[in-house]
C-alpha cells in the first residue's frame, strides 16, 4: 500500500484561474495538467461558474462536503449533486456551469485521457475488501473521515482526505465515514 497523507497532497490553480485545486494523484508523476494520463484532485467551488475545459479527458465528479451543487452541461442535461448522490461522469472538453446550492462545496474529480486510460468512481462507507481487478489496474481508496486499511497482517491509519493505493486485497474499516475507490484502468 502506498499512503497519500493529506497534509502531502500539492496545492496549485485551477487552469481556469478561479480557484485552487488540491492534488492527490497524478500519472505521470509532476505531470501537467497538460499532459496528465490520469488525475485524481479535490477543489473547493466558493461561486457559480464554468468548469475547466480538458480537451480529451472523461472526468467523475463528486460531492465531498457542503450543500451541494447543479451542473449545467452543454446540449442542456442538467445534473444535482450532493453528498449522498453517485459520482457523475462526463466529457470534460463540453462548457459545463456550475451553480451552488446554498455556500461553498468540495469536490473529488477523477479524470482520465480518453485513448490511454478510463476510470471508474464507488462511494462506500462501513467494512468492507477491494482489490484489483486486473493486473495492470491501479486502484486508491479515499477517505473522507478515519479509516484503517488493512492487508497481509500490515494496518495504515487514513485520516480524513488521506489516500491510499493498493495492490493486493485490502480491508478497510471506515465505519460510518465514506470511502471512495477510484479504479484507473489502461486502455490498449
Amino acid at each position: 500500500m502506498k499512503l497519500y497523507r493529506a497534509s502531502e497532497h500539492k496545492r496549485m490553480p485551477w487552469k481556469n484561474g478561479g480557484g485552487e485545486t488540491v492534488e492527490i494523484a497524478v500519472s505521470p508523476p509532476d505531470a501537467s495538467v497538460e499532459d496528465f494520463d490520469w488525475r485524481i484532485s479535490m477543489a473547493t467551488v466558493a461561486s457559480d461558474g464554468p468548469f475547466s475545459i480538458f480537451p480529451g479527458i472523461d472526468r467523475t465528479l463528486s460531492i465531498l462536503d457542503g450543500n451541494g451543487m447543479s451542473l449545467t452541461v452543454a446540449g442542456g442535461e442538467n445534473w444535482m449533486l450532493t453528498r449522498s448522490s453517485p459520482p457523475i461522469a462526463f466529457a470534460a472538453d463540453v462548457p459545463v456551469a456550475a451553480k451552488l446550492v446554498d455556500g461553498p462545496i468540495t469536490d473529488l474529480n477523477v479524470m482520465t485521457r480518453r485513448g490511454r486510460y478510463r476510470h471508474s468512481v464507488e462511494r462506500i462507507s462501513g467494512r468492507f475488501s477491494v482489490s484489483r481487478h486486473a493486473e495492470n489496474e491501479r486502484v486508491l481508496v479515499l477517505a473522507t473521515g478515519d479509516a484503517s486499511a488493512v492487508s497481509d497482517h500490515h494496518t495504515v491509519y487514513l485520516r480524513p482526505l488521506d489516500a491510499v493505493s493498493i495492490h493486493a486485497t485490502v480491508s478497510i474499516q471506515a465505519d460510518h465515514n465514506a470511502c471512495y475507490i477510484i479504479r484507473l484502468t489502461p486502455q490498449e
